[in-house]
């Protein structure tokens, strides 16, 4: 029976340089590999050119790379890319490359499928069949910083957590690849260039500012009163608005970062006065910003695209207590380009 190998990315540096001394190599072939691995996105051990062919038999008999293959890559009218991702087990996630004039933005996935029911989400429709891996995280960022430079001539500038998958149920894989993102031996990327976004999960929120991440929080929260949350997003109702907002003073407390409303307008669930004035109250415990949303109808059902009267309403309320508000407009509806709930929101 074969052993199955283990993929080489799973290993730190450290260790890399370890294999090698403990194979009467020289450690500093550890960080050859790892160079190769990271810094220049090397898809199989014949990529690394500088590498002696005995010493690249010899991690191919030890190791794999479970580098991930772009299956489909389709484009948008208005110039965004949506990636089929296919993983090494043959399972597909999607990541999104959304333009504007002044910079590039990936949408990426960090779950296959997802295990939350949020009803207005083609997503949840998925199971959660497994967590993404750090390095088929970080892969997804690197294809599309690929296709950034390709397309348009410059590195992509901000990445968002906003694919399939609740990020902070994949707590330490999310948080692995967006150190090596952020890492000089990675992509260099500045934290304060990507963010992540929760549906609300109140104890990984305050893990969050324990942990002291850079990067920005977004929350997905479509309405500021709980029974209308639940009527959204039911497994909201296991987290209450008030230990959110807690959650969310504390992960400001901790790292004087504003966070992001991430809020679609519903016609006849949350496009009403008493939503609005609810929203403006919740607003005035953290400092914050609010991007409402352009929904994709995923279905003819109950979650339809609100008026732009509505929208109108929400914007004058928010406005009238300073909080900066934009209205992000859906992206790529010719080629159904994901990114969160399937609508497209950029950074």
């Amino acid at each position: 029976m074969e052993i199955e190998k283990k993929d080489i990315r799973s290993l730190s540096k450290e260790e890399l340089r370890d294999f090698f001394v403990s194979n009467g190599d020289k450690a500093f072939r550890g960080n050859q590999v790892y160079e190769w691995l990271w810094t220049k996105g090397a898809h199989s051990f014949e990529d690394m050119t500088n590498v002696s062919k005995s010493t690249r038999a010899a991690l191919e008999a030890n190791f794999v790379i479970n580098h991930i293959k772009v299956d489909t890559m389709q484009r948008s009218e208005d110039g965004t890319v949506k990636n089929a991702v296919r993983l090494h087990d043959g399972l597909v996630v999607e990541s999104v490359l959304i333009p504007t004039e002044t910079r590039t933005t990936a949408c990426v996935s960090s779950q296959v499928g997802c295990s939350l029911d949020c009803n207005f989400c083609a997503t949840a429709r998925l199971k959660r069949m497994r967590n993404l891996e750090p390095a088929e995280i970080y892969d997804q960022v690197l294809a599309i910083d690929k296709e950034s430079r390709l397309y348009y001539n410059h590195p992509l500038s901000n990445i968002v957590f906003m694919g399939m998958g609740e990020p902070l149920m994949n707590y330490n894989n999310v948080l692995k690849a967006i150190e090596m993102i952020t890492s000089p031996e990675g992509l260099g990327m500045s934290p304060k260039r990507i963010m992540v976004s929760t549906s609300g999960i109140p104890k990984m929120i305050k893990k969050l500012a324990d942990d002291e991440v850079k990067f920005k929080l977004a929350v997905s929260l479509h309405s500021a009163i709980d029974s209308t949350r639940a009527r959204i997003m039911p497994f909201s109702a296991n987290f209450p608005l008030k230990e959110l907002r807690e959650a969310l003073e504390y992960w400001y407390r901790k790292t004087k970062s504003k966070v992001s409303y991430e809020y679609v307008v519903w016609k006849g669930i949350n496009d009403d006065k008493v939503s609005i004035d609810a929203l403006v109250k919740f607003c005035k415990y953290v400092p914050c910003k609010v991007n409402l949303i352009e929904y994709n109808p995923i279905d003819d059902g109950e979650f339809q695209q609100a008026s732009e009267e509505a929208i109108a309403a929400y914007i004058k309320g928010l406005q009238a207590i300073g909080v900066v508000v934009k209205v992000r407009r859906s992206r790529g509806k010719d080629i159904d380009a994901a990114c969160g709930q399937l609508a497209n929101k950029e950074a």
